[in-house]
């Protein structure tokens, strides 16, 4: 008998993530994957798996699941979330042998929003489209999790994990920095560069679809200009007619009709993922951008 993950509880979601299923936007398909993709190939690193392997994306912590039908070996990065097996904490960035009926817990994050459980060997669900990854705008693979639910842990590699705690810091700060490449709709508004002159802020309205920022408005140049659907990708920038930018994430539709007045570099893009309601973003140019005059047409 392989060993398995009963859930015990789930916080406010839980659900099985891998590294998505790119190539499927001509079928209507996002990539979909996990949020914070460096937390998440972290914590496959550290138990020794392949960076495709499924793990648990837990959104504010409050993740409880009993290890059943042998040891496992676990990790979990992220949001700082405090794990603990059978109450006794065993750190995040660091790897921890959980024996058979142990319950590993992770509490509610002091810094960041989402933290990844990895299990040597990955979580082996039936994946949906060659990915295991759950599609929170298409229902797309796995469903979240839910208390009573039985996850099976796969069989791992001959590797060995190498370290026993990674040296990162912190996933979140109070102000997250952003960089931005520009376009290709800035010249839709009066003013792009209002975009990195404000201090956003989150909303609890942000998702996995999308971030919701809220602020000074950006506005169009022609409002009753309408622009037809192009494609989306995440970390685009698109700008809704009530000038309140949404940063994409990773489920996000495969085509748009707002205009994307710029794109958050890739590397930039996984802190997204961790931005809570209410925190603090600045914007900035990775490059400068072509300048119109504001009274253009």
């Amino acid at each position: 008998m392989s060993a398995e993950l009963e859930i015990l509880q789930t916080g406010p979601l839980t659900l099985v993530e891998d590294l998505g299923r790119p190539g499927l936007a001509h079928l209507g398909v996002s990539c979909s994957g996990a949020a914070d993709r460096r937390s998440h190939d972290l914590a496959n690193r550290l138990v020794a798996n392949p960076t495709d392997c499924a793990t648990l994306e837990v959104t504010l912590g409050g993740l409880r699941v009993r290890v059943r039908g042998g040891d496992v070996v676990v990790a979990v990065t992220g949001a700082e979330t405090d794990p603990a097996a059978d109450g006794i904490p065993f750190g995040s960035n660091s790897i921890h042998h959980a024996r058979d009926g142990q319950v590993i817990s992770l509490g509610v994050p002091t810094t960041g929003l989402r933290s990844y459980l990895a299990v040597r060997g990955g979580i082996a669900v039936a994946p949906v489209l060659g990915s295991r990854s759950y599609d929170v705008m298409s229902a797309i693979g796995p469903r979240p999790l839910r208390p009573g639910d039985v996850v099976p842990v796969g069989l791992h590699t001959g590797d060995f994990p190498e370290l026993d705690q990674a040296p990162v810091g912190a996933v979140a700060e109070d102000v997250i920095e952003l960089r931005v490449v520009p376009g290709p709709r800035d010249d839709w508004f009066l003013d792009a560069d209002l975009l990195v002159r404000t201090n956003w802020q989150v909303t609890n309205r942000s998702d996995r679809v999308g971030m919701r920022l809220i602020g000074m408005p950006v506005e169009y140049r022609r409002p009753d200009r309408q622009l037809p659907s192009e494609g989306a990708v995440r970390g685009a920038i698109q700008v809704p007619t009530n000038g309140f930018p949404v940063i994409l994430g990773p489920d996000h539709p495969v085509t748009g009709g707002y205009p994307v007045i710029g794109v958050v570099i890739d590397a930039d893009v996984d802190k997204v993922a961790q931005a809570r309601p209410g925190q603090t973003v600045r914007l900035h140019w990775s490059r400068p951008r072509r300048q119109l005059p504001l009274a253009a047409p």
